[in-house]
Parts: structure tokens; sequence; C-alpha cells
């Protein structure tokens, strides 16, 4: 039945009709549309573009960084503040967060200037069948029904079913993640369910022709077409959330209502123990809840992120948002593909073998001309190599050579890999050519299953041609070529083993023979179209080609298991080359532990996250069901990182805690859609961002920390004086310990200064040796409340009798012992920044040297306070002044306290730890 245009549907099994109901079915011929039907098609279904959104304006990145938890508690501070005509501390608190949205919104706006990258893949120019004509237009305006011819090195601008073809081989990789290229035939037609890297009657958008001719007819234009769907998923998927948000979010839930709490109970203790007014109380209560904040926090943090995104940069690791820097160490499952990730993305010739079994093995990677044969057997002998590399290289329409330092090549990725294990036995085409031109060939196809080139002249070990014959060189599938050769019943057994050997090993297996055929038989090169079928050939051997591991992938893949983080591989390989792939790697041993897309898709919700549980590689998947394995893998607990490069990648990446793109080989649409970019598509690049992100989130911790635990000491000390009911001057006033404005210098200037320093701290030695923290565990452990708890009461109540001694026994003035008081927290903080600086280990092993950025901060932080108390501007906002020699010496040795105190702490745990 003929569809009206505008009502195609999305999934409609385009590869399993036959062509004349395809034909019918689009309302179309194999002559093309008239150019005013395709006008009215581009009205109905609107241009071949994919569904997309517009980045975000400047301003809108601005905003973004005002949406915490933690900024709305600190605007809503400095509203109140203003309102109690407490202007000094609303303007520091606007300072604060203007601070942390410049810095934030400015990391996040570099990133977000990459192009709209799916859009990219539909730019380009077509020739289409219009009235009749041969005409070139732009993709957008082609539309279901029109008729497209496609040639080498052709972007495919639309989902095309194939009429006819000439030896064509298509580039699905940023589809399906297949590393091969794929061999079309319009004559074959699959089931509905066919996964679409088999749909070889089909080319889809966005791949890339890398051999032959085609003709076909468009059956799916922008959002309906493969890429479409994957681009509609991008959309849809809100994105994961990285670990550091989650922690974030539920630790400034805490503060708010531990802050709010406190100011209530104060204030409610004032007005029933102390008799306060509730007007005074309430004002107290708003300057005690403005203090607890830590306003330094933010920017804190947000500096510590930024920090970490240069040293990851400069391990290849790109942070598109800063969240998820940390993201990669929180991770407890990586969910890789495999196409150039774990993966060279460039076709090698592993092994090759003799007809006679002997066996070389084959070093380097890609399409270098670099590595050696080394014999299976120890030995080093070479003869026997010469005859099939030389019919390896003439049967070869592939170009490979060496330009100022670097390999260039052109053709077919099999063909290329074929010359590079010729160049590494020196053996080079042009030479071979030159001395042997070829006369005939006979062309790829898929129907025949081999390829045959003819040539004239004497070639090494192969005899030699007289003036009636030619020799005649073949590379194909093994069974196709074995059965041009002649073989005993027993020399064909034999040949066969060992082609299933090399396949069961994962292997891309080509057999390979030579042998002479009469001239009379072909026709000159430019008639190749009659050539007869070689026969009665010697079976030279076999080659074995894999897309190597990257160098340094199965070592980071053990180095992340040893860091507690499971890694599984996504693939739409073929579930053996997966397999052979994953040995190698040491993820997996026996076909029980692959899952094939199939499976997937069939089974339920719990049964996927029980796959995520017990298996490790997924072979055959498509998008939608890489997408769905990441979601039962997040439901199953875990945190996720996905990595990947190609567009089918992208729903993933979009959907997962972190999504990991590659940045040299991958497209525009997985940058786009993940969090972070590997400069060098390495997965080995990946535990360099493991450790970074982990030392990331260690010296978030170390802020908080830091913050609260001095934080918490001016709380209680407040608190403590009201509980009391003490100071009160004679004539019944109240009398603050510490004023808002001292309060807010302390948390913004000298202890934000050596916050920020510490986000400077290297890594302390054992990163990768963690295993990673439990997705659900608070930022805020029982480990940091213990520390904040112990050091806050030390702190306020050695900061209380300090206050007490210098008011009532040395008989200071108000301002006097306020002034000490001040000096004395600031010493507080100088010193307890060295028992943050590590959970577990003691301060006098970790040598200030290590660390100079925080040496220099904490020297500034402390040369700034010191000038406050000198520079007559500074004294009147702050109400301090100098002090002698002697009453330094006195607040320094009580300052030291917190180091004894803390040191006896991370012994006690120690021993705890160690004994549980």
């Amino acid at each position: 039945m003929k569809a009206e245009p505008g009502t195609l549907e999305t999934r409609q099994a385009w590869h399993s009709l036959d062509l004349a109901g395809l034909l019918a079915h689009l309302g179309a011929t194999d002559r093309g549309l008239s150019g005013e039907e395709a006008a009215r098609r581009l009205g109905q279904y609107g241009p071949n573009r994919l569904p997309e959104h517009e980045p975000p304006a400047w301003w809108m990145i601005g905003l973004r960084q005002f949406k915490s938890p933690l900024i709305y508690i600190l605007l809503v501070a400095a509203a109140v503040s203003l309102v109690i005509d407490h202007a000094v501390d609303a303007v520091f608190i606007g300072f604060v967060v203007t601070m942390n949205a410049l810095i934030g919104g400015f990391q996040e706006w570099k990133a977000e200037q990459s192009s709209q990258a799916l859009q990219k893949l539909l730019h380009i120019q077509t020739w289409v069948e219009r009235d009749g004509h041969r005409i070139q237009l732009d993709a957008e305006d082609l539309v279901p029904g029109d008729i497209v011819s496609l040639e080498s090195g052709n972007r495919v601008p639309a989902d095309i079913r194939l009429l006819e073809v000439n030896g064509v081989e298509v580039d699905e990789s940023l589809l399906t993640g297949e590393s091969v290229a794929v061999t079309k035939n319009p004559v074959w037609t699959g089931g509905a369910d066919t996964p679409v890297g088999d749909r070889v009657n089909m080319v889809f958008a966005g791949s890339t022709v890398v051999r032959g001719r085609a003709r076909g007819v468009v059956v799916s234009t922008g959002s309906h077409t493969a890429i479409g769907e994957i681009a509609t998923d991008v959309l849809r998927v809100g994105g994961g959330r990285a670990p550091l948000l989650d922690r974030m979010e539920r630790f400034t839930r805490v503060i708010a209502v531990a802050v709010l709490l406190a100011s209530v109970v104060v204030a409610v203790g004032g007005i029933l123990l102390r008799g306060y007014s509730p007007e005074d109380m309430f004002l107290f209560a708003v300057a005690l809840a403005v203090s607890a904040i830590p306003e330094g926090l933010p920017v804190a943090m947000t500096v510590a992120l930024a920090i970490a995104t240069t040293r990851m940069a400069r391990r290849g690791v790109i942070v598109r948002q800063l969240a998820a820097v940390e993201g990669l160490g929180s991770c407890t499952l990586i969910a890789s593909d495999k196409t150039g990730t774990l993966t060279c993305n460039e076709l090698t010739v592993r092994r090759v073998v003799l007809a006679d079994g002997r066996t070389w093995d084959v070093s380097g990677e890609g399409y270098a001309g670099e590595g050696a044969f080394v014999a299976a057997d120890g030995t080093d002998r070479d003869d026997g190599l010469d005859p099939l590399l030389e019919a390896v290289t003439l049967c070869n329409e592939a170009e490979l050579r060496p330009e100022n330092d670097a390999w260039t090549w052109r053709g077919d990725p099999t063909e290329v890999a074929l010359l590079s294990a010729a160049w590494k036995h020196g053996v080079q085409r042009e030479a071979l050519l030159e001395a042997h031109p070829q006369v005939a060939s006979i062309p790829f196809e898929p129907e025949a299953q081999y390829a045959a080139t003819f040539h004239d002249g004497a070639v090494a070990a192969q005899g030699v041609s007289s003036g009636n014959s030619v020799h005649v060189f073949v590379k194909g599938a093994p069974e196709r070529v074995m059965g041009m050769c002649d073989l005993t019943d027993a020399e064909r057994t034999h040949a066969r083993e060992i082609a299933e050997s090399m396949a069961t090993d994962g292997l891309r297996v080509l057999a390979v023979a030579s042998g002479t055929a009469p001239r009379d038989g072909i026709r000159p090169l430019e008639g190749t179209g009659g050539v007869d079928a070689p026969n009665h050939l010697t079976l030279l051997g076999f080659t074995g080609m894999i897309d190597p591991l990257r160098a340094g992938a199965a070592e980071a893949v053990a180095a992340c298991r040893a860091s507690g983080i499971e890694v599984c591989m996504i693939t739409g390989d073929h579930p053996v080359t997966a397999l052979a792939i994953a040995r190698e790697l040491g993820l997996a041993v026996s076909e029980d532990e692959v899952v094939s897309g199939p499976d997937v898709t069939a089974a339920s919700p719990e049964e996927r996250m029980d796959m995520m549980r017990r298996a490790r590689v997924f072979a055959r998947i498509a998008p939608r069901q890489k997408l769905e394995l990441v979601e039962a893998a997040q439901t199953a607990g875990h945190y996720v990182a996905v990595t990947g490069d190609g567009v089918n990648d992208a729903p993933a990446l979009r959907q997962a805690n972190i999504g990991v793109a590659m940045g040299a080989s991958g497209t525009d649409v997985a940058r786009d859609a993940a969090e972070l970019v590997i400069t060098d598509d390495n997965f080995a690049t990946i535990v360099g961002g493991i450790e970074e992100g982990r030392v990331a989130f260690d010296n978030v911790r170390k802020v908080i920390y830091l913050a609260l635990s001095t934080g918490l000491a001016e709380v209680l000390m407040l608190g403590a004086v009201i509980v009391a009911g003490w100071p009160m001057t004679p004539d019944g006033l109240f009398i603050l310990p510490l004023l808002p404005v001292q309060i807010l210098w302390l948390n913004l200037v000298t202890n934000g200064i050596q916050d920020v320093a510490l986000a400077f701290e290297p890594a302390e030695g054992d990163v990768l040796a963690r295993r990673p923290r439990p997705p659900g565990e608070r930022i805020f452990n029982r480990l940091m409340v213990e520390r904040s708890v112990l050091a806050a009461l030390f702190m306020s109540v050695a900061g209380l009798v300090a206050f007490w001694w210098m008011l009532d026994v040395a008989e200071w003035t108000v301002e006097a012992s306020r002034n000490g008081l001040l000096l004395l927290v600031v010493l507080f903080q100088n010193l307890h920044i060295g028992n943050v600086r590590s959970e577990t280990r003691s301060i006098f092993r970790l040598s200030p040297l290590k660390s100079p950025v925080l040496m220099f901060g904490v020297l500034l932080a402390f040369s700034i306070h010191m000038l406050a108390m000198h520079v007559p501007l500074l004294q009147r906002a702050l109400g301090t002044e100098p002090v002698s020699l002697e009453q330094f010496a006195a607040l320094f040795v009580v300052a030291m306290g917190i180091i004894l105190v803390m040191e006896l702490h991370k012994l006690i745990w120690r021993y705890r730890h160690a004994t549980n």
C-alpha cells in the first residue's frame, strides 16, 4: 500500500521489503521523483535535519551557577543582612556568590563553544535524480523516494535502501561500533528485527562509503533515520548526575537544617533562660546563622574543581563540566566502547599461517609499516613468507607510504592492513608493480567473496610466466579461495582447521592463493568485467586480522579493577571478536560471559540488572540497548562512567553519571554528549583521570572539613555564651565574643585563602590503592563528623577560656579581648590546616615543601590578618589592634593544642581501623 508523505513509520523495517513493495510503499520509481513531488514532500517532511537544541547562552550558563542550595542559603543570608542593616555582611556574601558564578560560569562557557555536531553530519552535497536528470543538491533537501548515487569517499546523506552496487563497502563504525567496513548486497533481505549492523541492503546517514559505487532510494530522512533516532534519544535523556552533585546537595541540606536549628535553639534559649526580648534574639539568631554559614566554601570548591581540570588536562582529560571532575574517581563501573577506545580502530594483521601450518605472529599496530614477524616455533626462519606477502601486495588497490615521519594511507582498511604487514617484511607495492604490471583484475564482490589480479613478469618464488599465461593472485573468504585450489582431502581438511582456529580466536581470516591463467582468458585492464574466475591455484596460506588493543589498555583495565572499579565492554562487534578482545584485556574467558543484543532486548529490567552484575562483555549491542544497560547498572547501585566515540554511544554518554568521549577520532556528537573528553583516545588515560578525580574529591573534602570545623567552633562559642549568660556589661548588655563582621572576615578572608590553597594539594600517594567510596556514602561521613566535632569543641572551649582570661583576669577591654580572640582563631586556622591535609596520616609526616601553594596561602592569610591589626582603615572596620610579642606567644601556645588533639584522634582512628 502506498504511504502518504509524512506518515512513514520511524521504525519501518525497510530492509525486509522486496524492491517492488518498497518502491510502492514510498510512492516512488527507480527513476526518481519529479521536482514538483519532491517539493511537496519536502513541505510535509521538512528538511533533512536532525533534532537539535541550541547551546545555552552565556547568561544562562551564568544563571546555572546559582542553582545550588548553598548559594540559596547565602542569598537569603545576604537579604536578611540588608534588612537588619548589616550592609558589610551583605557585601561580603554578595562578593562570594559573584566570584563563584564567574569562576564556574567561565569554565563551562568555554566548554560550550563546540558547534552543533549532529547537524554537521548532514551538511553535505549529494547527487540526486530529479525529473529524469542527475543533479547535485544539498542533503537537507532530500526526501523519501529520492534516488541517490554514492561513490567511494561519500558520506551517506540519509537512510538509503540500495538498488545497485559495485563492490561497495561502508564504514558504519559511528553507528554500530564495528571496526570492519561492511560489504553491501542489494539483493539480500532480512527479518524485521535484524540488527542495524547486519542490514547489508541498507546504508545509513552519517556513515562513509570506503569503496565502490552504489545507487539507492532514500527511505528515511531527518529524525526518522538511524542517526535521527539516536539524536532523539540524546535530547530525551536528561543526563546522569555527577556523584559530587548528589553528595553536595545532601550535605547542603544538612547544613541548612543544622544552622536553622542551632539559631532557633539559641534564640529560644536566650528568651526563656536569660529573658532577652524576642526582637533582640531574632537579630542575634540571624547574625549567628550568617556567621555559621561557610561563605567561602562555594568559591573554594569551585577553585578546587577548576584546579583539577587543569591537572586532568595535562594528563589528556578535558573537563566540560566542573562537577564531573571527581566523577571518574567516584565511579564504580566503567562501561567502555571497544572500537577506538580499547582498540586502535585500525585493522592489523596479527597472524600469518602458511598452508603447511607454519605460523608467524606479527607485531606493530595500526596502518604503519613498523613491526616484525615472529615465528611461533621460536626460530628465526622466515622462508615461505615472501610468496604470500607478494600475493596480498599485488592483489591490492590501496596505498600506504611513509611521509614526513608519519604513515599516509588510502583505500579499503583490509587492504591497507595487508600492505602494512608486507612493509614489515620489506615487501613494497610500488616496486612489485613496476616489475610486474597488472593487466587485469576481478574486484571484490559480495557474491563472489574474493578478489583477484593478473600480472605479467616473474615474481619471487612464484615461477615465471610465459607469453601465453599470466600470474594470478587471489585473496578472499577461506572456503571460496580453497575451492579454487588443487588440494587433497587431507590438505583441505587441514586448511579448514587452520582457518576455523584463527576465526575462533576472533581474527578476521583471509585465504591467499596464486597460480597462472591463460592470457587469452582475460581482457585488457579496462575491460575487467569479462575475466574468468581463476582455478587450479596453489593455496599459500591465511592472514588473520584484528583491530588490536591500544598500548596500555590491558594494564589500564587491570589498574581500574585493582582500584575497585569494574570494567565492562559494550560493543557492536560480533560476539566472537568481542570475546577475543576481552580475553586479551582480562575481562572474560568463556562464551558464557558474553551477552548479545537480542538477549538484552528480551530481558526484563530485573534481568538486565543481573546481566550488569555478572557479565563483562556485551556484543552486537544497538544504541538503545546500550542506554538500557547503563540505566540497569545505575538502578543496581553503580555510579557509571561510559566511554565512547561514535554517534551510537551518544545516548549512553548522556545517561551516564560521567560520560567520557574520545577527542581525537571521536565524533562531535559523542563529545557534545559527554562531560569529559580523552584527548588521545586511549583507555589508559582514564586511569590518570581516575587518580586526579579522586585527588579532587579528597581536596573538596579537606576544604569542607576545614570550613566546617572552624565554623562550628564559632557557632559553639556564640551558643555557649547565650546559655551561660556570660559575659555581660555592668548595665546588662550582652557581649558577643566576636562581631559578625569579624566572623565573616575569618570565613572569607583568612580561612577563605587557606580553603583555596587546599585545592592545590597533591595526591597523598595511595589514591589508586583505595576502593571507590560507596555510591550512597555522604560527603560528610563518620570520620569527618568525629574530626569536625572534636576540633570545634577544642577550639571553642579554648577560645572561650582565653576570652574569659583576657576579659576577667587580665582585665582587657571588650575590644582588646575580641581582638585577642580573633587572633587566636586565626592561629587555630593556620595550624589546623596542617591537620586537614590528610585524614589519616600524621602532620609530622607531611612535608610543607610538597605543597608550596598551601604554604604560601597560609603565610598570605596570616600576613593579611597581621596587616589588618596595623592598618587604621581595617582596624576601624574590624575592631583590631596590635598585640605585644608576649601576648602573641601565649596565644600561639594555646593554638598549638589543636595539633596535639587531632594527632591523638588520628592515632586512635588508625588503631580502630586496624582492629576492625
